[in-house]
C-alpha cells in the first residue's frame, strides 16, 4: 500500500522496513510503499529509541545527531542555549543537534572536585543530587572533608562541589566564632572547708579545627570538664576569705591551666571569670553577722578618735588661753557678741573693768531695751 506523509520542520522520520532501518527522512512530503515510518520531534532534543545502539552507527543519522559515550569514571554538562539542560552519566547518549544550539562538557571524576565558574547553578539542577555533593561553608566556618574515612582537605568559606561515585563522602563544619561556656553550679569545698556553689564564665575559640575533632570528640564538651577541673582545683586551695577578696587572681590562674588544657585539642581560652559564688544560708547568716561587727567597731573606732581629737583641742586651747591674759579677754568678748547678738539693747558703763561690767549686768539681769 502506498500512502502519503508529512514530516514537519522541527520533526525527522525514521523509515523501516521489515524491521531493519533504511533511511532518514528530512522535512518534507513523502509517498512510502511497503514499510512504516516512525517520525520523532526534535524539539525533545534528547533522541532515545530502543535501537539507539544499532541507529547511531548508521552514518545518516549519526550525522544529525551530537553523541556522547561516557566511561564509568566519566560525567558530562550539557548545555541547550546557555543553559543547563541534562548532567550525564556513564552511556551512550544522542542529542538532536538542531534547532537548539548545544555545547557538551565533559569531566574525569577521579579529579573528584568539580571546578566551574557555575557551580550554584548546576547544584539547583534537578539531577545534581544525582550526581554532585555540594558543600557551602560560611565565612565564620572551616569544614573537614573525609572520602572513605581519610581527611582529604580542609575548606575555606565558599561552594565546593564534587562528583558522587569516588567513595563515601562526609564533611563536618567547625565554627570558628568566639564561644562563651557557662560552668554552672558545682559544689567545691574551700580550703577552711566551706561548702560554696561557684558558676564560672569561660569566653573560648577554636583556633585548629582539625584538633578539635580528631584529639577529642566534643571540643565544648572536653572545655566543660576541663574547666570545672581546674575550678575545683583553684578554689579547694584557698580559704573563704581569699576567694571572696581576691577573684581576679582566681580567673587569672583559672584561665592559665585551662589553656594548658585546651591546647591540646585545638581550643584557646579568651578570658575566665567567676560569675558568682553561692553560700549555704547559714553561711550567709553567719557571714553578715561578721560584716555587721566588723562596721560596728569601726564606727566606735571613728567616734573615739574623734572625742580624743576633740578632747586635745580642747586642752590646747585652754593652754593657750592660760598663758595669754588678753586672748582669754576676747574670748569672752566673742562669746558675750554672740549671746546677744540680734538684740536691741543699750549699756551704759562706768569706769573700771568693762567685762565684768558686762558679766555684772548679765547675771543680774539689768538689761534694759530702749
Amino acid at each position: 500500500m502506498i500512502r502519503k506523509i508529512h514530516i514537519r520542520k522541527h520533526e525527522r522520520g525514521l523509515w523501516f522496513r521489515k524491521g531493519d532501518f533504511q533511511r532518514l527522512l528530512a522535512p518534507g512530503s513523502y509517498w512510502v510503499w511497503r514499510g512504516n515510518v516512525q517520525i520523532v520531534d526534535t524539539l525533545k532534543v534528547r533522541f532515545e529509541h530502543a535501537l539507539l545502539e544499532q541507529l547511531v552507527r548508521e552514518p545518516e543519522l549519526r550525522s544529525a545527531l551530537l553523541l556522547v559515550d561516557l566511561t564509568d569514571t566519566e560525567r558530562a554538562l550539557v548545555w541547550k542555549d546557555a543553559r543547563l539542560f541534562a548532567i550525564l552519566g556513564p552511556g551512550r547518549h544522542a542529542f538532536w543537534d538542531t534547532p537548539h544550539r548545544l555545547a557538551i562538557e565533559t569531566f574525569d571524576i577521579s579529579a573528584f572536585r568539580l571546578e566551574h565558574p557555575r557551580l550554584a547553578t548546576i547544584l539547583e539542577h534537578p539531577q545534581a543530587g544525582l550526581w554532585l555533593d555540594g558543600v557551602r561553608v560560611e565565612a565564620e566556618e572551616q569544614a573537614l572533608l573525609y572520602r572513605d574515612g581519610v581527611l582529604i582537605d580542609t575548606l575555606s568559606r565558599g561552594l565546593h562541589v564534587y562528583w558522587k561515585g569516588t567513595g563515601k563522602t562526609r564533611w563536618k563544619a567547625i565554627d570558628l566564632r568566639e564561644l562563651v561556656a557557662d560552668v554552672a553550679g558545682q559544689e567545691i569545698m574551700t580550703n577552711d572547708k566551706v561548702t560554696l556553689r561557684v558558676n564560672l564564665l569561660v569566653t573560648w575559640q577554636i583556633v585548629d579545627a582539625l584538633r578539635s575533632v580528631t584529639v577529642v570528640a566534643d571540643s565544648a564538651q572536653s572545655l566543660y570538664r576541663d574547666a570545672q577541673l581546674v575550678l575545683r582545683a583553684a578554689v579547694g586551695t584557698r580559704p573563704l576569705d581569699a576567694l571572696l577578696s581576691d577573684k581576679e587572681s582566681v580567673g587569672v590562674e583559672l584561665r592559665e591551666a585551662l589553656s594548658k588544657r585546651t591546647a591540646e585539642y585545638g581550643v584557646s581560652v579568651r578570658g575566665v571569670g567567676l560569675r558568682d559564688i553561692i553560700l549555704p544560708g547559714d553561711m550567709k547568716t553567719l557571714l553578715n553577722q561578721v560584716i555587721a561587727a566588723t562596721k560596728e567597731a569601726e564606727a566606735n573606732l571613728i567616734r573615739r578618735r574623734e572625742e580624743t581629737a576633740a578632747a586635745r583641742s580642747q586642752a590646747n586651747t585652754a593652754k593657750l588661753l592660760a598663758e595669754n591674759p588678753q586672748l582669754a579677754r576676747l574670748k569672752e568678748l566673742e562669746l558675750l557678741q554672740s549671746m546677744l547678738a540680734g538684740a536691741k539693747t543699750t549699756f551704759v558703763f562706768g569706769g573700771g573693768d568693762i567685762a565684768d561690767q558686762v558679766r555684772s549686768l548679765v547675771s543680774s539681769g539689768d538689761v534694759k531695751a530702749t
